[in-house]
């Protein structure tokens, strides 16, 4: 089964048995930054001095994707050469519940419904099926940890969970210093062409500006 980056992380992010969702604004970021990186290196968006624009509307034939792409399509036509920041900041959410509503139809998760404390409707998604998630997880491993050659589509995954500090995540085991000089190895690898490149160096500034904030409006 091939699934999307944001999926992955997606993923990454949700508790096995509890359906929680961890890192939750980080991976939201992630998420959005993603799907993002997915339509680029499908040829679909380009980012030119942190700024968005679509290049071409022609389906990708992965739903959520597409649903994203004519989004991206409506809000590039009302103001050119929109801000990435900006689109993520938008559309974390959406894209979030977008994600998880794939890995649903997908049969890799469950919805769960209950109310905290009687009042609050609570949705969680524990695992229906983790052979996907094992697979990349084993990935990520040979990857990180083994020093196995990845391929864009990992590179770009790297990327994204360097990005939004999500090492944990994915190597929950592993000791942060054995893998994050790994990741920000890959990441700054040449592993994709210069309008990629350029797309998820913009991404990774805004995931990085955009935690950075929400961090700092917690703490206050």
């Amino acid at each position: 089964m091939t699934v999307t980056l944001a999926e992955e992380i997606a993923l990454l992010s949700l508790d096995d048995e509890s359906g929680a969702a961890r890192e939750r604004s980080s991976a939201g970021w992630a998420v959005a930054g993603g799907i993002l990186l997915e339509l680029a290196m499908a040829g679909r968006i380009t980012v030119t001095d942190g700024r968005l624009s679509v290049a071409d509307t022609t389906p990708t034939g992965t739903a959520l994707l597409d649903g994203r792409l004519a989004q991206l399509e409506e809000w590039t036509r009302r103001k050119n050469r929109r801000k990435v920041s900006e689109w993520l900041t938008k559309d974390q959410s959406k894209a979030v519940a977008a994600t998880v509503e794939s890995l649903c139809e997908r049969g890799l998760v469950v919805e769960e419904r209950s109310k905290m404390l009687g009042l609050f409707p609570v949705r969680r998604y524990p695992e229906a099926d983790g052979s996907v998630e094992r697979e990349l997880r084993a990935r990520l491993t040979s990857v990180v940890v083994h020093g196995a050659d990845p391929d864009d589509r990992t590179s770009g995954l790297v990327s994204l969970l360097h990005a939004a500090k999500l090492d944990r995540l994915a190597f929950p085991d592993v000791p942060r210093k054995l893998v994050t000089p790994r990741m920000a190895k890959i990441a700054d690898g040449q592993w994709a062409g210069d309008g990629v490149r350029e797309a998820i160096r913009n991404m990774q500034a805004a995931m990085v500006a955009i935690t950075a904030a929400t961090a700092a409006t917690v703490v206050l």
